[in-house]
């Protein structure tokens, strides 16, 4: 699967792209009331890029420039923006 051919509400994403940037990590409170610590990134591979939100220690070893696999991905549509995020059963490593 390649970054361009995804689209909002998309679930069970599987795929292999390179970290081209990652914010500073943030804390922020979930709607449950919860802090977690949230951090930005933007992925891409050869057909585009997008943003890739990842919660907690998802973000763990996550550097601009490695390549990660990211299984049981999902995407959504947040502020007119189509994100990759990994929920509780997704995983993500790193490859390269």
């Amino acid at each position: 699967m390649k970054i361009s051919e995804l689209t909002a509400g998309q679930n069970d994403v599987a795929l292999t792209v390179e970290v081209s940037s990652v914010e500073e990590p943030r804390e922020v409170t979930t709607k449950f009331g919860t802090r977690v610590t949230l951090v930005n990134t933007k992925v891409k591979d050869d057909s585009g890029e997008m943003k890739l939100t990842l919660w907690g220690k998802q973000a763990d070893g996550i550097e601009t420039g490695k390549k990660v696999e990211i299984a049981d991905g999902f995407v959504k549509d947040f502020r007119g923006e189509l994100q990759l995020g990994i929920g509780k059963k997704g995983t993500i490593k790193v490859v390269e």
